[in-house]
């Protein structure tokens, strides 16, 4: 979690907490529960923000390392195929060589 969320989410309590009570202080009827219950509302809907990027973060962190490692698997997977696909060449080139000289005799 950044310093910046952090203080988003200040800004966030501390709006909800200034919008409140003026609106309710307009009419001289200052509700101290209303106020409070702004207050945590915003509270929660900026912690459940910061949840979701945190996990999504995460989820990106997994998906990162699971590329990774299918690159590494994939990159094995192609020396060993290019390793015995250079045999079976290398086969085919001495087969056709002795077929050459078999027709020259």
């Amino acid at each position: 979690m950044e310093t910046r969320d952090i203080v988003f989410s200040l800004v966030m309590v501390m709006s909800a907490f200034a919008l409140t009570y003026r609106w309710l202080n307009r009419w001289d009827v200052g509700d101290p529960v209303i106020v409070l219950s702004a207050m945590v509302l915003v509270g929660a809907l900026a912690l459940l923000l910061l949840s979701i990027e945190a996990r999504l973060r995460r989820i990106e962190a997994q998906i990162n390392a699971k590329e990774r490692s299918l690159r590494v698997s994939v990159q094995s997977m192609e020396e060993n195929v290019d390793r015995k696909l250079q045999g079976v060449v290398t086969r085919m080139y001495d087969l056709l060589e002795q077929l050459g000289k078999r027709v020259y005799r």
